[in-house]
């Protein structure tokens, strides 16, 4: 596994696809159905029954997606989602032991936080990009003040993202976004109506990429 690698294609996707479902069995077919509609980085997270098995299976089969794994609360659970696939790690708040996991076994950690002494503790503990959560609390003005004395760390914000903000988060200086209720809606989910995620997702992506051309023209 190569950690710049992983980091490079976090980077340069833009946007990142949540799942967080109740069913083991929807994984994969949510997971295809976003890969579908672009997106090449997901991640499942550890609150869903049989994340563990089915970061093995989609790791397996959709080979040109990055697999992580979500709301990884220790070190523990942390090496088993790596054991099992898991190209990166993501976690809800500070958790300096995930982040120490990753770093042995070369794995990038998205760290959760929300205060600019959290997410400075969580950089400075080896964390690869700074989670910034609640978002749809905190809003892109924030991300924005935050950013103005911390500039070198890349700041990733989630909860509430959808098609509508993930712009403004962008040019606020979000290095990516995470996306995951909005865009893994749970009745499309429910209805077998999968083509609803596909479409979720190339307007997410949609929205970052139009949010991001002025800042590559300007360089």
């Amino acid at each position: 596994m190569n950690r710049p690698l992983v980091i490079k294609q976090l980077e340069e996707a833009g946007a990142l696809g949540i799942i967080r479902v109740n069913q083991a069995e929807d994984l994969v077919r949510i997971a295809q159905a976003l890969q579908d509609g672009g997106l090449t980085c997901l991640e499942i997270t550890m609150t869903t029954p049989g994340a563990l098995q089915a970061i093995e299976k989609a790791s397996g089969k959709l080979n040109d997606t990055l697999m992580g794994a979500g709301t990884v609360l220790d070190g523990a659970t942390a090496r088993q989602a790596i054991l099992a696939g898991a190209e990166f790690l993501v976690t809800p708040t500070v958790k300096l032991d995930v982040i120490a996991m990753g770093q042995r076994y070369g794995v990038p950690v998205i760290a959760g936080a929300m205060t600019p002494t959290e997410i400075l503790t969580a950089w400075e503990a080896g964390a690869d990009m700074v989670k910034v959560f609640p978002a749809n609390v905190l809003g892109p003005g924030y991300l924005k003040a935050v950013h103005g004395p911390l500039p070198q760390i890349p700041l990733v914000p989630t909860g509430g993202v959808t098609a509508d903000n993930a712009g403004k988060f962008i040019r606020a200086g979000a290095a990516i976004v995470c996306a995951g209720g909005w865009l893994v809606d749970k009745q499309a989910v429910a209805e077998g109506h999968y083509e609803v995620l596909t479409a979720q997702a190339r307007d997410l992506l949609k929205a970052v990429n139009e949010a991001r051309e002025p800042r590559q023209g300007s360089g």
